[in-house]
């Protein structure tokens, strides 16, 4: 289990129909040099992130990892068409505002991908390096028909071992998990009432897949304007990024064509990988840290010079 406590606080952020409350969890130095923001996926919560934040903390970074609303310690809003990109983007603005840096790192899971993309397309954006994980510019629709039909299948468990077992059957794509991390991702991913343990995030986001899902989702508009350095990580099994997409989103848009996308599939994985690993770790923060190596590098050459 990380070995670094992490800390909870919580803010407002203002929504189409007023505040709601969203809580986020920290780690690391508050005067750290670098902030990295964690954004989970669809029904998941910031505790997915504790893995990986450890070893971002032990590089020397602050790790916010935000529950978007209506998941995890995060208010449910009284307005489910409300749960979309402007009540996400509001949120992020906010949260990046509390904790009171000009530039971000940026890794974003699915969900997390999308809102990350969405805010660094933006003019003057705050993202100085933008993690997509399992996520791109082009969403098959067969995809968001798999995840609609097991989210209509959650209910109420019984025990928590219920809870790790139907967790590990519908997040099998995560890829390989120690047993410790199937339970982390179950302890932390649910609610205790008197009629047993739910699943932590407000039941009305399954109302978004309640409509006839017919086309794909295409987000090229949004992906042609992100200019910062981008790593695309993609399941080798993935469903949501097919690996089209990926390649195309390496040639096309203002960061493509800079030079600045990079690719990285994850074999034994599908959607989305856990980064929960320590190889997966490692590909994230290598990019994260690019430059770091790279100014040591060239200390290195000019000492010796």
């Amino acid at each position: 289990m990380p070995k670094i406590a992490p800390r909870f606080d919580d803010l407002p952020v203002l929504g189409p129909h007023g505040f709601t409350r969203i809580g986020y969890t920290e780690w690391g130095e508050r005067n750290a040099r670098r902030t990295v923001v964690c954004v989970h996926g669809l029904t998941r919560n910031s505790r997915d992130f504790d893995f990986l934040a450890q070893r971002l903390v032990e590089r020397g970074a602050r790790v916010i990892a935000p529950d978007l609303p209506g998941r995890g310690r995060s208010d449910f809003v009284p307005h489910a068409e409300d749960y979309g990109t402007p009540l996400y983007m509001a949120a992020m603005a906010a949260l990046i505002a509390r904790v009171a840096v000009a530039q971000v790192d940026w890794i974003g899971t699915s969900l997390g991908g999308h809102i990350g993309m969405e805010i660094a397309a933006r003019e003057n954006a705050p993202i100085r390096r933008l993690v997509l994980n399992d996520f791109g510019a082009r969403i098959p629709v067969a995809a968001l028909q798999r995840i609609g039909a097991y989210l209509r299948r959650a209910h109420v468990f019984a025990t928590l071992d219920e809870v790790e077992a139907y967790l590990r059957e519908v997040y099998a794509p995560f890829g390989k998990l120690t047993d410790a991390q199937w339970r982390h991702l179950a302890v932390n991913g649910v609610v205790q009432d008197k009629d047993g343990f739910a699943l932590h995030y407000d039941p009305a986001i399954v109302e978004q897949f309640s409509r006839p899902l017919l086309l794909d989702v295409a987000l090229w508009r949004v992906w042609d304007h992100v200019a910062c350095p981008t790593l695309i990580i993609r399941g080798a099994q993935s469903d949501l990024l097919l690996a089209p997409t990926a390649a195309e989103m390496t040639r096309r848009g203002v960061a493509a064509r800079a030079g600045l996308v990079e690719f990285v599939e994850i074999p034994g994985c599908g959607h989305a990988p856990a980064l929960m690993s320590d190889d997966q770790a490692k590909i994230v923060i290598d990019f994260l840290f690019a430059d770091d190596a790279q100014a040591k590098r060239q200390a290195r050459a000019k000492a010796s010079a």
